[in-house]
């Protein structure tokens, strides 16, 4: 009987050693890498309606597969809508890439919503629609999300600004978004579809405060993607905490949509 008990007492003493030598092995820290990449897609999808009058997602989903991004920016995006079978089209190709995602309606539409998306491989801490000037034809916001990259957080806004011949409310758009950018804190990447070229008062004034991501001079049209022949499509930086962009480039695709997406390269510097 003594040894009996003998036993239990040590089989009791190892297992609260154990316990403490778990408690108290300490966890490693999360790995912060001091340089990354990063990749910022920009893409108007018409909402998946491409040249050849068929709406695919799957589509969609293929040519940003293909081209890998940590960050995509969708422009003309439904959730719900008649026209698109009422799908959550971010959830679906959220779903479908493997990617966190926010939605930013612009207005009711169909019985559902018509707006802008951003995905993301990596986790959306945080996500903002911010109401820019309403235009004569469609209300406008910018979707602004919180991302943790490996070398810390980067916010990247998601832009479609007015697509009107007069630019009175595309320019009051860019001023507003600029005023938007200027209360957040650290790296800000602005990537959409701006609706205007370069030497247009909105593109000048953008690129007056922002660092343009620039694409080969003679390889940056983006619309439309069938025969592009106009550059509307950007991603710009504010380069705080050491983002700095590569370079920029246009995804050769005539038919998924009519934009042609543009993909950027980026490095990020991590705070100390």
């Amino acid at each position: 009987m003594k040894r009996h008990c003998s036993a239990i007492v040590l089989r009791c003493l190892v297992g609260l050693l154990a316990g403490c030598v778990a408690a108290c092995t300490p966890v490693p820290p999360t790995t912060v890498t001091p340089n990354a990449t990063l990749r910022v897609m920009a893409y108007n999808v018409k909402t998946g309606l491409g040249l050849d009058g068929r709406r695919d997602l799957s589509r969609i989903a293929e040519v940003i597969r293909a081209a890998a991004p940590d960050v995509v920016t969708l422009q003309e995006i439904d959730r719900g809508a008649t026209r698109s079978a009422r799908v959550d089209q971010p959830r679906a190709l959220g779903r479908r890439l493997g990617m966190d995602h926010a939605y930013g309606p612009f207005m009711a539409f169909q019985g559902g919503e018509y707006g802008m998306a951003v995905l993301s491989r990596y986790p959306i801490r945080d996500a903002r629609n911010l109401p820019l000037p309403e235009g004569r034809r469609e209300p406008r916001t910018a979707l602004a999300i919180e991302v943790e990259t490996p070398a810390g957080v980067v916010t990247v806004v998601g832009v479609h600004l007015d697509w009107l011949a007069d630019d009175a409310e595309r320019f009051a758009q860019a001023e507003a978004l600029i005023a938007h950018v200027e209360t957040l804190d650290g790296p800000v990447v602005l990537a959409g579809d701006f609706n205007d070229e370069p030497g247009s008062r909105t593109i000048t004034l953008l690129r007056e405060r922002f660092v343009e991501v620039a694409k080969p001079a003679g390889e940056r049209f983006t619309f439309p993607a069938g025969t592009p022949d106009r550059e509307i499509d950007y991603v710009f930086l504010r380069p705080a905490a050491g983002l700095r962009g590569i370079s920029a480039r246009v995804i050769d695709e005539p038919v998924a949509s009519d934009h042609r997406p543009v993909v950027a390269e980026c490095t990020l510097r991590s705070s100390p």
